[in-house]
C-alpha cells in the first residue's frame, strides 16, 4: 500500500476538530469585577495577524485572535513543524532550521512569510524580535502593523543606558551607576570601584535575566564582564554592557502600563516578581503584599510618566527595585507583553492582547484610571523542564510521555504551548507552562496553587514542580517576607526537596504500603472468572517492610469489610486509616489518611517492590517488601556507586562554548574547566579538587547531553 502523508493544512483541521474547545484556560473573573472583557466583532481591527513567536505565547495570542474573529499565521522552525502553536493557527510557514538565529530571529524569512500569507499585522510575543527596532522598521516599510510600540520607544527603552537618562529626565527614581557603555574588563573594574561593590553588570539591550551578573569584587567583575558580553551577543546580537549599583536584598516589583496613540495612558497595578533564580522569575503574584496604596500610586504615576515621555503606545512594563523602606528605583522598561501578564488579567478583567491589537489599529483606550480594579488575588508559577536540585533549575530535555494539566480545578489557568508527545529541546526556552490560580483572597489563591501543582501530571522530563510547591507553602512566602534573595537565603545549601515531618513520613509510608497491598489484591482478580477459587480465604492482613531514605520500617496492614477498600496501617504504634479508589491505571492517586485528603502521583512501581511517589510535590523512592522477601534481600549484591571525585560530567544538555584545560594541565579546586551554554545561558564548569587533567572528552562547538563525560582528573 502506498504511504499516505497528511498535509499540514489537514493536520490543523483535524487538530481543531479534536480540540474544539481547545483548553479554555481562562481565569474566571468574579462578579465583583467592575467590567469584564467584551469582544466586539463589529469593531474592525485586522483580518489576519502573524505571530512571530512560538510556544505558549504564540498560543496565548492566537486564543484572543480567535475570540476577535481574526485569522492567525504561525511561523515555525523545522523541528517545531508539529508544535501546538502550528496546529492552532489557520496558516503556518516554516522559517528555517532549529537554531533561533536561522528561524525565529530570521527577519528575512519572517518578512517573506508575511508577504506570502498577506498578514496585515504582526504580534511578536516576548523575546525573539519583540524588542527589535529594526524588525519594527521593516514592518512599517511594508505597511504592516507592529502590535507593540513604535521604533522610537523600542530604541529608547530597549537601550538600558538611554532609558536611564530618559527616566531621570522624566523624574523617575533611578539607581546610581555609570551612564555609558563599558568598553572592556579593565574599565569595568575601574567603574565598579568608583561606584562601590556590589555592582550589577548587565546587557544594555538585554532582558529576561540574560547577560546579567552580580559582582562583589574585581575578579567577579572581570568574569561577569566576559560572560555577560557573550550572553548578550548570543541572545540579543548586542554585547554592550552597563554597570550600576546593586541594591542588596531588594524586592522586584513591576507596574503594567497601557497606552494608546491618543495620549492616554494607564497603570494596571503591580506584579510582585521577587522570587527569582539567576535573575529569572519563578513565582509571581498580583497584587503585592508589600505595597500600600500611596506607594502603589506613586510607582504607577512614575511608570505612566515614563511611558508618556517616549510617546509609548501599547502594553508595556516598568520594572522597579523596592527596598525595605518602600523606596523604589527604576530598573528597566520592557516594551512588550510580559511573561507574567496573566495575573494582571485575572485581577483587572482586561485581556491585554486584545488591548494591544486595538491600540495597534488606532483605537483609544476604553477605560480611565479610576476604573482599573484590584479584584481578588492571582499567583503564577512558571513550570519549567528543569532540575531544581541543580542551582535551583538547570535545563532538562526529553519528550513528554504523559501530560495532563489541572484544568479540572476551578479558577485555574494554564498557558502552555505543548501537549503529550511534545519535545523539550536544547534549542529553546525550557518553559512547559505558566500555571495561574485565582482567588478572592491570597490564601485562597495559594491553596488553589497547592492543589493545581499536586494535580499537574508531567512525565518524560525533569520539572521544577518540587521547588514551586515548596516555595508557596514556605512560612516566609506565606507571610510576604520575600526579596530577590529568597531562594539562596531559604536554601543556602541548595534545594533538597520537601523535608518530611514525622507525620508526613508516616503518611507516605502508609500510602506506599497500601498501594502495594492494592496491587497485590488486584493481581489476584480475574475478570469474568467463574471458577471456584483454590485459595482458602481472601487475605486480610499483611506484614510489610518499607524502606525510605535509608530507613527501614515494619508496618502492619489489615483490611476491614468486604465491599469497601479501607486499610488500617500500623506504624510504630500509630494507626492510620487509608482509603482510596485505588485506580492503579490513573496517574493521580487521591488518598484519604485519617480524614486528610491528599493527591499523590505514582510515578513508577515494579515487581521488586520499588515505588516512586510524588508527595507534596517531591518525588520519594520507597521499597515495599513482604517480611520474608525483606529477610532474603540482604543476600542480594548491591551496585557500587560511581566515584565522581575525579570526573566532570555535564549537569545539563547544551553546547560546549569553551574548554580551558588540556591533558597534563594541573587545575586548582574551583578553577574553570569548560563553559556549557544551555538555553542561551552560559554555565562555568569548575574542578571539584586540585588535580592533574588526565583527559579531555569535549571540544568547543560540540553538543553534550546531561551526564556526558567532559573531563577526567587523576
Amino acid at each position: 500500500m502506498a504511504a499516505y502523508r497528511i498535509s499540514p493544512a489537514l493536520q490543523r483541521v483535524l487538530h481543531a476538530v479534536k480540540h474544539a474547545a481547545f483548553r479554555s484556560r481562562c481565569c474566571i473573573i468574579v462578579s465583583r469585577a467592575q467590567y469584564s472583557t467584551v469582544y466586539d466583532h463589529n469593531e474592525k481591527t485586522f483580518d489576519k495577524i502573524l505571530i512571530a513567536n512560538r510556544g505558549e505565547i504564540a498560543c496565548r495570542v492566537m486564543k484572543t485572535c480567535k475570540k476577535m474573529g481574526i485569522k492567525t499565521v504561525a511561523v515555525h522552525s523545522d523541528v517545531d513543524a508539529n508544535a501546538v502553536h502550528v496546529k492552532m493557527a489557520d496558516e503556518a510557514v516554516c522559517v528555517g532550521p532549529a537554531p533561533t538565529s536561522k528561524s525565529y530571529l530570521n527577519m528575512d524569512a519572517i518578512m517573506n512569510a508575511i508577504r506570502q500569507t498577506g498578514a496585515q499585522a504582526v504580534h511578536p510575543g516576548y523575546g525573539f524580535l519583540s524588542e527589535n527596532k529594526e524588525f519594527a522598521k521593516r514592518l512599517a516599510a511594508e505597511g504592516v502593523s507592529f502590535i507593540g510600540p513604535d521604533t522610537h520607544a523600542i530604541q529608547a527603552m530597549g537601550d538600558k543606558i538611554e532609558s536611564k537618562l530618559i527616566a531621570k529626565a522624566a523624574k523617575v527614581n533611578t539607581i546610581p551607576g555609570f551612564d555609558g557603555v563599558v568598553k572592556d574588563a579593565d574599565e569595568a573594574v575601574r567603574i565598579a570601584n568608583e561606584i562601590g561593590y556590589p555592582v550589577m553588570i548587565k546587557a544594555s539591550a538585554g532582558g529576561g535575566g540574560k547577560g546579567m551578573r552580580i559582582a562583589w569584587n574585581d575578579e567577579e567583575t572581570r568574569e561577569g564582564f566576559r560572560f555577560s558580553s557573550q550572553e548578550a551577543a548570543s541572545s540579543f546580537g548586542d554585547d554592550r554592557l552597563l554597570i550600576e549599583k546593586f541594591i542588596d536584598n531588594p524586592r522586584h516589583i513591576e507596574i503594567q502600563v497601557l497606552a494608546d496613540k491618543h495620549g492616554n495612558a494607564l497603570w494596571l497595578n503591580e506584579r510582585e516578581c521577587s522570587i527569582q533564580r539567576r535573575n529569572q522569575k519563578v513565582v509571581e503574584e498580583a497584587p503585592s503584599t508589600f505595597l500600600d496604596p500611596e506607594t502603589r500610586r506613586a510607582m504607577g504615576e512614575q511608570a505612566v510618566s515614563l511611558a508618556k515621555a517616549v510617546n509609548y503606545s501599547s502594553a508595556g512594563t516598568v520594572e522597579f527595585l523596592v527596598d525595605s523602606r518602600k523606596n523604589f528605583y527604576f530598573l528597566e522598561m520592557n516594551t512588550r507583553l510580559q511573561v507574567e501578564h496573566p495575573i494582571t488579567e485575572c485581577i483587572t478583567g482586561l485581556d491585554l492582547v486584545q488591548q494591544m491589537i486595538r491600540i495597534a489599529k488606532g483605537f483609544p483606550l476604553q477605560h480611565t484610571q479610576a476604573e482599573i480594579p484590584i479584584n481578588g488575588w492571582a499567583i503564577e508559577s512558571r513550570v519549567y523542564a528543569e532540575d531544581p536540585y541543580k542551582s535551583f533549575g538547570l535545563p532538562s530535555i526529553g519528550r513528554l510521555s504523559q501530560y495532563q494539566e489541572p484544568l479540572n480545578l476551578h479558577n485555574v489557568r494554564v498557558d502552555s504551548g505543548i501537549e503529550e508527545g511534545s519535545d523539550i529541546s536544547i534549542y529553546y526556552d525550557p518553559m512547559i507552562s505558566k500555571l495561574v490560580t485565582y482567588g478572592a483572597t491570597r490564601a485562597e489563591a495559594l491553596k488553589k496553587m497547592e492543589d493545581a501543582l499536586d494535580n499537574y501530571v508531567i512525565r518524560g522530563v525533569t520539572h521544577n514542580i518540587p521547588l514551586l510547591r515548596e516555595i508557596i507553602v514556605h512560612p516566609r512566602f506565606i507571610s510576604g517576607d520575600i526579596s530577590t534573595k529568597f531562594l539562596p537565603e531559604v536554601y543556602p545549601e541548595g534545594f533538597k526537596g520537601h523535608q518530611l515531618t514525622a507525620t508526613g513520613r508516616k503518611e507516605l509510608l502508609a500510602t506506599a504500603a497500601s498501594l502495594f497491598v492494592a496491587a497485590q489484591l488486584r493481581a489476584q482478580k480475574f475478570l469474568g472468572d467463574l471458577r471456584v477459587s483454590n485459595t482458602q480465604q481472601e487475605r486480610r492482613s499483611w506484614e510489610l517492610c518499607v524502606e525510605l531514605e535509608k530507613g527501614v520500617h515494619m508496618l502492619g496492614v489489615s483490611r476491614s469489610g468486604f465491599m469497601t477498600f479501607i486499610l488500617k496501617v500500623e506504624i510504630d504504634g500509630d494507626k492510620l486509616e487509608v482509603s482510596s479508589d485505588w485506580n492503579l491505571a490513573s496517574p493521580l492517586l487521591t488518598v484519604t489518611l485519617n480524614g486528610i485528603h491528599r493527591t499523590l502521583q505514582c510515578l513508577s512501581r515494579n515487581a521488586a517492590g520499588e515505588i516512586s511517589l510524588q508527595y507534596l510535590g517531591t518525588t520519594f523512592k520507597l521499597r515495599v517488601l513482604s517480611k520474608l522477601a525483606a529477610a532474603l534481600s540482604v543476600h542480594m549484591p548491591e551496585k557500587v556507586p560511581e566515584d565522581t571525585s575525579s570526573i566532570l560530567r555535564s549537569p545539563m544538555p547544551g553546547t560546549v562554548v569553551a574548554v580551558s584545560v588540556k591533558a597534563g594541565d594541573t587545575v586548582a579546586e574551583g578553577q574553570e574547566i569548560c563553559v556549557i551554554e544551555a538555553m542561551k545561558m552560559q554555565n562555568s564548569m569548575t574542578a571539584a579538587k586540585t588535580a592533574k587533567v588526565r583527559s579531555v572528552h569535549c571540544k568547543p562547538g560540540e553538543t553534550v547531553g546531561e551526564g556526558d563525560l567532559l573531563v577526567e582528573l587523576e
